[in-house]
């Protein structure tokens, strides 16, 4: 495991060594950041104080008898009715295992829950206040981690706030939230926040090698335009984006062919459906985020930046140099906002086929836009 936030780790260590341990605590971050690991050592500092390796052993493998969890779940093909977290344990412990990275589309993916929102229910909340009534497995602290704790539903949250306010002795709160600002307030001021920074490129070049045994010349491209987060590294070195690949190019061709023939807007119309038919507002702000790449990476090819390129099209029906010709500065800025808008109207449960029909009929107008050439 690569060492990760040594200041934020230092701060923690001489809480414990100080005696001055929070109760409950919000590692606040993108999950790709390093939040779910940087929680996870707190945890085997305070579980395995003295340096026990085989108590240390057994938190990294999620197998400690005072550390619990909780987050969010949604029913399966093999859980149908009233989810719990105990229910998805065994998975828990492997996506773990396999990319502590990942955020909540990924783990609902994972439990077969792609199409559902995950949430903490009041049956959790429940099972945390029975958890917490019995005393400590090893007569140390006994430790509650909360992923993405704003999934909570309001029963849930309510169900916590006594608990939160006055836990057990020795019972500390790990709470690892993407989004803080979405928990109820008396949580929030219930809780110490630990805000997780973005990771440095190398520290991302580092763990792909490590954990995810990337070739280091890779590794170090995908680290580029990661932007501190493991999970982008992961997605710029797999490049898994075969049907966001294929729709990219669907509405590009489409856009380019509206100018001479505006049957391409039933092309488009067709296009803006089968995204917004996908039920899952995270899938569909991937994608736009994979757009955004794409267009990036075609403006610095175009302007001969190809040291900074790392994702391209490279389908034999699709001529990538043709396609970065028409990416430039007249029409780059406008792009990006035109998607981005579309993202945040995404974020905000606006009517899906009609954020993305109207992005794709903008695009008809935008791939056109002439370069300016200055002149001498």
């Amino acid at each position: 495991m690569v060492n990760l936030h040594t200041a934020l780790q230092t701060q923690l260590l001489q809480a414990i060594s100080t005696g001055k341990i929070s109760h409950a605590l919000i590692f606040h971050g993108k999950c790709g950041y390093g939040t779910l690991p940087l929680a996870l050592w707190y945890a085997e500092k305070l579980l395995c104080q003295g340096g026990n390796e085989n108590c240390a052993h057994k938190v990294r493998s999620l197998q400690h008898a005072d550390l619990n969890f909780v987050y969010p779940v949604a029913t399966t093909e093999e859980v149908k009715k009233d989810p719990v977290s105990a229910d998805f344990r065994n998975y828990w412990s492997k996506f773990v295992s396999e990319n502590p990275y990942g955020d909540g589309f990924d783990w609902m993916q994972f439990i077969g829950g792609e199409k559902k929102q995950g949430i903490i229910n009041v049956a959790q909340a429940k099972e945390i206040l029975k958890t917490l009534s019995l005393r400590s497995y090893e007569g140390g602290y006994k430790i509650m981690m909360i992923w993405l704790p704003e999934t909570m539903n309001a029963d849930a949250a309510n169900k916590l706030l006594k608990v939160l306010e006055e836990p057990p002795q020795k019972t500390v709160f790990l709470l690892i939230s993407e989004s803080p600002e979405k928990l109820l307030s008396t949580i929030l001021s219930r809780c110490q926040l630990i805000k997780v920074p973005r990771l440095g490129r190398l520290e991302v070049e580092e763990i792909l090698i490590q954990q995810f045994d990337a070739e280091s010349n890779l590794a170090a491209q995908a680290a580029k335009n990661a932007k501190g987060d493991v999970s982008l590294g992961l997605e710029n070195l797999l490049f898994k984006s075969e049907v966001f690949e294929e729709l990219f190019i669907q509405w590009v061709r489409a856009a380019f062919k509206a100018k001479k023939d505006v049957s391409a807007l039933q092309e488009i119309f067709q296009w803006s459906q089968q995204i917004a038919g996908w039920n899952n507002r995270e899938q569909q702000k991937k994608f736009l985020s994979f757009c955004i790449d794409i267009f990036r990476q075609a403006l610095m090819q175009n302007y001969g930046l190809d040291d900074l390129v790392f994702n391209q099209i490279k389908s034999e029906n699709f001529k990538w140099p043709g396609f970065v010709k028409f990416i430039h500065s007249a029409n780059i800025e406008e792009i990006l906002h035109e998607i981005n808008l579309a993202s945040m109207h995404i974020e905000r449960n606006a009517n899906a086929k009609i954020v993305f029909l109207d992005l794709g009929i903008k695009m008809t107008r935008l791939i056109h836009a002439k370069e300016k050439i200055e002149e001498n």
